[in-house]
């Protein structure tokens, strides 16, 4: 069923929480996310065939190879986050998405808003920042809140 969003549509904390208005608003939010990180990705492939790794000049040759580098560092993020994107659009499609992985609860419109892949609540987000902050654990990111 193809939900027709009023134009300008903008989910409210006033209507009822992950209807269809909403399921569809964050639906084409993180596919067009998606697409546009994919069609950057293929932009940078494409521009791999013009660098030129081959010059005698050391200092062009470390130039570009670094260029490489910090693209392919970029793209790899970029295709991680791709992978969370798939994950909440596949938790949209199962009815788990705006719900909090940890509590259950709602994680509410406006984190979402901001953050359409976001897993946890603000409050189980402070808690385990504070745990990993605490016992020093420093590489624990749950899966959709990941910075990198």
């Amino acid at each position: 069923m193809k939900v027709k969003l009023p134009d300008g549509y903008k989910p409210s904390e006033k209507e009822p929480f992950m209807n269809e208005n909403q399921l569809e608003y964050f639906r084409r939010k993180l596919t067009a996310w998606k697409e546009e990180l994919l069609g950057e990705a293929e932009k940078t492939l494409n521009n791999f065939g013009s660098v030129d790794l081959s010059s005698s000049d050391l200092i062009d040759r470390a130039a570009a190879e670094t260029a490489v580098a910090e693209d392919m560092k970029t793209r790899s993020r970029q295709m991680k986050l791709v992978g969370e994107i798939d994950h909440a659009l596949h938790k949209i499609e199962n009815g788990n998405y705006g719900y909090c992985e940890e509590s259950g609860e709602p994680i509410g419109v406006q984190r979402l808003e901001a953050r359409p892949i976001a897993s946890l609540s603000v409050d189980e987000q402070t808690k385990r920042e504070r745990l990993a902050k605490t016992s020093g654990i420093t590489t624990f990111k749950p899966f959709g809140d990941a910075d990198d």
